[in-house]
C-alpha cells in the first residue's frame, strides 16, 4: 500500500510539474488520472521493488547532483569539439565493467552513461557494457569507474 501511495504521489508531482495548471477542475482530472494509473498498475501486479524503488531514495538525490555536474562538463566538452575548426574525433567502442548486482543498479549505470553527452551504452553483457564514445576522453576508464562506484554505493544502501 505504501508503494502504491508513493507511486501515486510521484505520478501526480510529475504531472503537476509538466502541466503547471492550478485550475481546480484540471487538478481534479490530474488526480483522477493518477489514481486510475495506480489502480491499473496494481491490478496488473506491477507495483514492486523495481517499479517503486523506495530503497534507492536515500542516496539517489546526491547522485543526481553529481550526475548533473558530469553531464554539464561533458556538454561543454562536446561543444568545444563541435566548435573546433578541426573536429578531433577519435570514436571508440570499449567494454566497461559493471559491478552492480541488481538489474535496477545496472539500468541506472547504463542510463547514466547514455545521459552523459558524447557516450552511449550500445550493448549490455553479463558484467560489462559496450560503450561508444566520440573521443577517448569520454570512454576514460577512471571516469566511468567513478560512475560505477557511485551507482554501486547507491545500490548497496538497500
Amino acid at each position: 500500500m505504501v508503494k502504491a501511495i508513493t507511486l501515486g504521489l510521484g505520478l501526480f508531482a510529475l504531472w503537476f510539474l509538466l502541466s503547471g495548471y492550478t485550475i481546480p477542475l484540471i487538478l481534479t482530472f490530474g488526480v483522477l488520472s493518477c489514481i486510475l494509473c495506480v489502480w491499473l498498475a496494481a491490478r496488473m501486479d506491477l507495483i514492486d521493488e523495481e517499479a517503486v524503488p523506495l530503497q534507492l531514495s536515500a542516496g539517489i538525490s546526491s547522485y543526481w547532483g553529481w550526475l548533473g555536474r558530469e553531464i554539464a562538463k561533458a556538454n561543454w566538452a562536446v561543444v568545444k569539439i563541435i566548435l573546433s575548426p578541426r573536429l578531433k574525433l577519435d570514436q571508440q567502442l570499449v567494454y566497461v565493467p559493471n559491478s552492480q548486482k541488481s538489474d535496477m543498479g545496472k539500468v541506472i549505470y547504463a542510463n547514466s552513461i547514455t545521459l552523459t553527452p558524447g557516450t552511449i551504452t550500445v550493448e549490455t553483457e553479463p558484467g560489462k557494457f559496450l560503450v561508444h564514445g566520440i573521443t577517448g576522453a569520454f570512454t576514460d576508464p577512471e571516469g566511468l569507474a567513478e560512475m560505477d562506484r557511485r551507482v554501486t554505493a547507491i545500490e548497496s544502501r538497500t
